[in-house]
């Protein structure tokens, strides 16, 4: 089945707001934020399908106009079914001048023989902020599925003035390339990539070395913060729990959401 979904956020009196929205099933959207007081527009995306499905293609186009904030929220973990084929989901994010866009969703657990290539394409321009994550499951663990599906990939570009300023490929193959193997996943089950990057010249150091804090303290977990050629970093985080690593992303999430640069005379 094919499904679209089209957001437009707009900005009007310093307050972002949904301007404009197209679905398809199963898709809904619903503005969550009424209790927010910081002016961003906070808009979950729900779904009347338990799961992805075999055949099942995906088209997301967010549009987040200018001065726009725009922080888009999952409604829970999203299931990949057993499939005969595969399916598939490009999301496509226009951000135009100073605009925010976050998108840290529940994390995926594929079910065995499941297919899945997702495509991220991010067109950032300038004095703006974005943050993407993932966390891929080992599968149904109490179901005896751990890491039982054929083929997941996430791609990701981000491109800012008709340059790509970022690029991530997330390829996983159990049946290739083990993922309990030394050098792969070893004895981790669940692991999470965290992006962010901005061009307002935003440095990213002082939120490195306070999510390198952060997450010190999390047990049982592996990680790793890298910055990146831009103002920006990634997180890796390997770890047993989907739910560990969703809360650690949320918060990082909204200590850099609520972030507000000094003026410096």
């Amino acid at each position: 089945m094919d499904s679209k979904l089209q957001i437009v956020t707009g900005c009007r009196d310093g307050k972002s707001y949904l301007k404009d929205v197209f679905v398809n099933p199963p898709f809904r959207v619903v503005p969550v934020g009424q209790l927010k007081k910081d002016g961003g527009a906070y808009l979950m995306m729900t779904s009347s399908s338990p799961g992805i499905l075999s055949g099942d293609h995906y088209y997301m186009e967010v549009l987040v106009e200018e001065n726009a904030r725009l922080q888009l929220l999952s409604q829970s973990y999203q299931r990949l079914f057993n499939m005969d084929d595969r399916a598939t989901q490009n999301l496509t994010v226009n951000m135009k001048k100073n605009t925010s866009f976050f998108y840290v969703p529940h994390p995926i657990v594929p079910h065995e023989n499941s297919t899945f290539v997702s495509t991220n394409t991010i067109y950032i321009e300038n004095d703006c902020d974005f943050m993407l994550g993932e966390i891929i499951t080992c599968g149904r663990k109490h179901h005896g599925e751990v890491f039982k599906y054929n083929h997941f990939q996430n791609k990701t570009e981000v491109i800012h003035n008709q340059k790509v300023i970022f690029k991530d490929n997330v390829l996983l193959r159990p049946e290739i390339v083990p993922l309990d193997a030394m050098g792969g996943l070893e004895e981790f089950t669940h692991q999470g990539t965290l992006v962010y990057l901005n061009t307002k010249n935003i440095k990213p150091e002082d939120f490195i070395e306070e999510i390198f804090e952060r997450l010190s303290q999390e047990k049982e977990l592996q990680f790793g913060v890298s910055s990146l050629q831009n103002d920006g970093f990634v997180v890796r985080v390997l770890g047993f729990g989907g739910e560990q690593i969703f809360n650690c992303f949320q918060e990082i999430q909204e200590k850099i959401w609520s972030y507000k640069p000094q003026n410096i005379s």
